[in-house]
C-alpha cells in the first residue's frame, strides 16, 4: 500500500517558508487526518464495487473545487 507523501517545505503566497512550529504542526496534523478519512472512504467505496478510476477522478475534482475564503482581490 502506498503510503501518504512526505510533507513539503510550505511558502507563502510570497515565496516565504512558513517557519512557525506550531503551524506545521497543524497542518501535518490536518493533512494526515484527511489522508486518513480519504483511505478510509476510498476503501469503502472500493468494497461497495465502485470504480477506482471513478473516484480518482472524483477526489482530484473535490479538491479541485476547495475554495479560498481569504482569496486576496488585486
Amino acid at each position: 500500500m502506498m503510503a501518504m507523501p512526505q510533507m513539503p517545505k510550505w511558502y507563502d503566497d510570497d515565496g516565504q517558508i512558513v517557519s512557525c512550529t506550531e503551524k506545521v504542526k497543524v497542518m501535518t496534523e490536518n493533512l494526515n487526518e484527511l489522508y486518513q478519512i480519504a483511505q478510509d472512504a476510498f476503501e469503502d467505496a472500493l468494497l461497495m464495487g465502485c470504480s477506482e478510476k471513478q473516484l480518482r477522478e472524483y477526489f482530484r475534482d473535490l479538491m479541485a473545487g476547495l475554495e479560498n475564503p481569504y482569496q486576496k482581490n488585486g
